[in-house]
């Protein structure tokens, strides 16, 4: 199966734990975001005004060059699947910058996006941001302490704004609130025989309750915020 899968999400969602599932199953290539890289990443949380522009522009470059590399081995690679897509790193510049370093970002990304690989689907992870809150105080990460509900309520909207005009693949909204891929066997295969599925193009279009008794419930409405 030669494909290029993006599971994407608010941080804390469990993306990165289900593209590490993904690769296991189909050894595929992974590719995760370098975001414990970014030297700046702690003073943004600290002064996001001060700090918003570099860290931001550390993401793009850091982006661009993962992509680049994907390109360069898409015909080498039968299965890659990567925890972002290059487009979302917008939805935080659109967040965090404004005036003359907006504009400049802009024109950067524009230039940066141009011949990008493009992905075969997108699995957009969500859950409650009371959900997605617990998940990071549990993680432990010092600089994600500083991240407040209102943060992520604000991103969310953006990324459903986002998939509103995406064209470039299909996207699919999986629920993880009530999921654990992580110590459920019988929700890990689920999830990605769900996954197989889209990709194969036998997927749901639309939303869906379960249909099995006694399985979580992967897809409905949009997650309340708390």
């Amino acid at each position: 199966m030669n494909r290029f899968l993006v599971i994407e999400g608010l941080i804390g969602v469990g993306k990165t734990t289900l593209c590490k599932l993904v690769r296991d199953r189909y050894k595929a290539r992974l590719v995760l975001e370098p975001w414990a890289e970014n030297p700046f990443l702690a003073s943004f949380y600290d002064d996001p005004e001060r700090f918003a522009f570099p860290a931001q522009m550390f993401y793009l470059a850091n982006r661009f060059q993962q992509q680049q590399t994907i390109r360069q081995q898409e015909l080498f690679e039968q299965f890659v699947v990567a925890d972002y897509l290059f487009e979302k790193d917008r939805l935080f510049a659109e967040q965090t910058l404004s005036g003359s370093e907006m504009e400049l970002y802009d024109r950067f990304a524009s230039l940066l996006g141009e011949g990008l690989p493009k992905p075969d689907l997108v699995v957009f992870l969500d859950a409650p941001t009371e959900t997605i809150m617990k998940r990071i105080n549990l993680r432990g990460i010092e600089a994600e302490q500083q991240i407040e509900a209102a943060y992520l309520d604000a991103l969310r909207e953006r990324y459903y704004a986002l998939w509103a005009r995406y064209t470039a693949a299909p996207v699919r909204i999986l629920r993880t609130d009530s999921l654990d891929y992580v110590n459920n066997e019988a929700h890990r295969d689920q999830v990605l025989d769900l996954i197989q599925s889209w990709l194969e193009g036998q997927g749901r279009e639309t939303p869906a309750s379960t249909e099995r008794e006694g399985q979580p419930s992967l897809f409905g409405a949009r997650p309340d915020k708390d």
